[in-house]
C-alpha cells in the first residue's frame, strides 16, 4: 500500500484482509461485510461464507475501523454517523466507496490468487458494486463529417454509435470484431455505416463473450461489449452508426508507435507462405504489431511494443498456426557517403565492329549536409555532351549510388555536377553515357574518403528519479548523448541520441535496471558519421 502511495500517488484503500499466505493462502476476508470466504478446491468453484475465524478477529476489525475512517472522508452521512459514534451499515460504505472510486478520489484494493482462481469472484462482484455503469459516464462525444462536435448519450432507444475495439481471428467463425455500443442498438443481420472508411457493412452474427463461451444474441444495446461476425473492412479503432444515420467518428484509439523490431525467417522453405499469411492475420489483429519487408535487407522484420511482445508473437505463430521461424537481429540501415570534393571522369568506349560505344563525362562530386539527399547539376555548356544523353548520365550515377564501396549500403547526402565530357557523333548512345556516368561515381566515392552513416534514434526515458544515474549511465555506454533532462510529476525524463545498432536488447536491459518502473519512446532522427573504431569493425565484417 505504501508502495502504492509513494509511485502512484494513489490513496489505496484495503478492502480485504488474507487467511495465510503464498501456499497456506486459504481465504479471504472481506473487511466491508465482515464476512471470510474460504475456498474448498483449488479451482475457486466451491466458496463457502463463514463468520471471522477468531485469530483474523483482532486485525480485521482494526482494518475495518480504517475503513470507516476512510469511508466518512468521502461521504457526509458516514461521517456524522461516525463522529456521533453509531455504527455505519454494510451499504453506506459501498455507497460511499462507490462515489470516491468514480471520483477517483480512492483506489480500492483487493487480493486473491488467479492461479488457484482465488478471490477473482469477490474482485469481480466489487467491479460491478464500485465502478462506474455506462449510465455514470458522461456522454460520449464524436466529430461530425464538417467538423461540428455532437454527443451521443447511452440511450438504447437513440441513434446506433459503437466503436470497434479489437480484432480476433476465430478458427470456427472467422473474423471477430469486439465493439462497445455507446448508444442505440446494434442488432444482428443489419447494415451499419463504418464512418471512419467511409463503407457499408453487413452484421452477421452478434455474441456475447464469456471466459470459455460464447452466448448468440439477436441484438447489443447501449453499453454493451460483444463481438460481430461479418465485417470485413472494420479495423481497430473504426466507427459505426447505423445505415441512413447521420455520420461521426468517435475518438479513435491512440496507437502507439513500435519501439523494436527483429528479423524473422522461416526455418523451411514450405513455411515462407504460411509466415507471411499469419503475420498478416496477427497484425490485423493487433495494431501495435507492424510487418514489414526491408527494402535493403531483403528481411522480413516485425515491430512491436517490447521484447516480450515480440516473443508472444513468434510463440502465436507456432502454437496457432504452425510456423516455426527463426528469430534473429535486423540490419541496421547503414548508409555510406563521401567527406570531401573529387574531380572525376568516366569514359566508356567499346569498339566491336560495326558501331560501338561511346560516351564520357567530367563530375565534381562534393559532400552535402546531412539529410541533403542527392543533388545533381547540369553546367554542360557549348553542347559537349548532347542534352538527350543528360538524363541517361544523372540515371547511371543514381544507380550505382545504390550500393557503396564500404558495405555496399547507398550512398547519400552527394552533390554531383556534370561539368565537362565529348561524344561521337555515331557511337554515343543513352547506354553508353548511362555506363560512364556509373563508372565516375564509383571512382568518385572510392576517392571522396567514402564514411559509413548510421541511424541516430531521439529516445525519451520516463524513469523513477532513484535510477536517473544508472539509466544515463547505460545511455551513454551505448554512444548515447544526452540532450536534457526535465522532471514530469516524480519522474524524470531524459532525452537523449543514441545509434539504433546500440538500441538492440534495451527494452530488457532498462527493465531489469530499473525493476520495470521506467519507459522508453524511440524513433528516427538524423544520420551521423560512425566513429573510426566502429567504422572498422562494420568493414571487418
Amino acid at each position: 500500500l505504501s508502495s502504492m502511495k509513494q509511485r502512484l500517488g494513489a490513496r489505496p484503500v484495503l478492502m480485504q484482509w488474507p487467511m495465510g499466505q503464498e501456499d497456506e493462502f486459504r481465504g479471504i476476508i472481506d473487511l466491508v461485510s465482515m464476512k471470510a470466504y474460504t475456498y474448498g478446491n483449488d479451482l475457486g468453484t466451491d466458496i463457502n461464507e463463514i463468520e471471522i475465524p477468531a485469530e483474523y478477529q483482532g486485525v480485521a476489525a482494526e482494518w475495518h475501523e480504517k475503513l470507516v475512517e476512510a469511508a466518512a472522508d468521502l461521504d457526509e452521512d458516514v461521517m456524522m454517523k461516525y463522529l456521533e459514534g453509531e455504527e455505519v451499515t454494510e451499504d453506506e460504505l459501498k455507497n460511499a466507496f462507490r462515489k470516491g472510486t468514480i471520483s477517483l478520489d480512492v483506489t480500492p484494493v483487493f487480493l486473491g490468487s488467479a492461479l488457484k482462481n482465488k478471490g477473482v469472484q469477490l474482485l469481480l462482484d466489487a467491479v460491478v458494486r464500485y465502478l462506474p455503469s455506462p449510465l455514470d459516464v458522461p456522454p460520449i462525444k464524436g466529430l461530425t463529417p464538417d467538423g461540428g462536435e455532437v454527443e451521443r448519450t447511452p440511450d438504447a432507444e437513440g441513434p446506433l454509435a459503437a466503436l470497434a475495439f479489437k480484432i480476433m481471428a476465430d478458427p470456427y467463425v472467422g473474423r471477430l470484431t469486439f465493439v462497445r455500443v455507446y448508444s442505440g442498438a446494434l442488432k444482428a443481420g443489419s447494415y451499419v455505416y463504418n464512418s471512419s472508411k467511409g463503407k457499408k457493412e453487413r452484421v452477421g452474427r452478434l455474441l456475447r463473450m464469456h471466459a470459455n463461451h460464447r452466448e448468440e444474441v439477436e441484438e447489443l444495446l447501449a453499453g454493451d461489449l460483444g463481438a460481430v461476425v461479418g465485417l470485413k473492412d472494420t479495423v481497430t479503432g473504426d466507427t459505426l452508426v447505423g445505415d441512413g444515420d447521420e455520420p461521426i467518428v468517435l475518438e479513435s484509439i491512440d496507437i502507439p508507435e513500435p519501439v523494436i523490431s527483429v528479423a524473422i525467417e522461416p526455418k523451411t522453405k514450405a513455411d515462407q507462405e504460411k509466415l507471411a499469411m499469419a503475420l498478416s492475420r496477427l497484425a490485423e489483429e493487433d495494431p501495435t504489431f507492424r510487418v514489414h519487408t526491408d527494402p535493403e535487407s531483403g528481411q522480413t522484420i516485425i515491430s512491436g511494443m517490447g521484447e516480450l511482445h515480440l516473443e508472444i508473437i513468434v510463440d502465436r505463430l507456432k502454437r496457432e498456426f504452425k510456423v516455426d521461424a527463426n528469430v534473429g537481429q535486423p540490419q541496421v540501415a547503414y548508409r555510406e557517403t563521401i567527406t570531401r570534393m573529387v574531380d572525376v571522369e568516366g569514359k566508356f568506349v567499346r569498339q566491336s565492329g560495326g558501331r560501338g560505344q561511346y560516351g564520357h563525362v567530367k563530375i565534381k562530386a562534393e559532400p552535402l549536409p546531412r539529410g541533403g539527399g542527392f543533388e545533381f547539376v547540369n553546367a554542360i555548356v557549348g553542347g559537349v555532351i548532347p542534352k538527350e544523353f543528360i538524363p541517361a548520365v544523372q540515371k547511371g550515377i543514381e544507380e550505382a549510388m545504390q550500393s557503396g564501396p564500404l558495405i555496399g549500403f547507398p550512398v547519400v547526402d552527394v552533390k554531383v555536377t556534370l561539368y565537362d565530357g565529348s561524344y561521337h557523333e555515331v557511337d554515343s548512345s543513352e547506354m553508353a553515357f548511362k555506363i560512364a556516368g556509373s563508372m565516375a561515381i564509383k571512382e568518385a566515392v572510392q576517392k571522396g574518403s567514402p564514411a559509413i552513416l548510421e541511424p541516430i534514434m531521439r529516445v525519451e526515458v520516463t524513469t523513477p528519479e532513484e535510477y536517473l544515474g544508472d539509466v544515463i549511465g547505460d545511455l551513454n555506454s551505448r554512444r548515447g548523448h544526452v540532450l536534457g533532462m526535465e522532471a514530469r510529476g516524480n519522474a524524470q525524463v531524459i532525452s537523449a541520441h543514441v545509434p539504433l545498432a546500440e538500441m538492440f536488447g534495451y527494452a530488457t536491459d532498462l527493465r531489469s535496471k530499473t525493476q520495470g518502473r521506467a519507459s522508453f519512446v524511440m524513433f528516427f532522427d538524423h544520420y551521423a558519421e560512425v566513429p573510426k573504431q566502429v567504422q572498422e569493425k562494420l568493414l571487418k565484417h
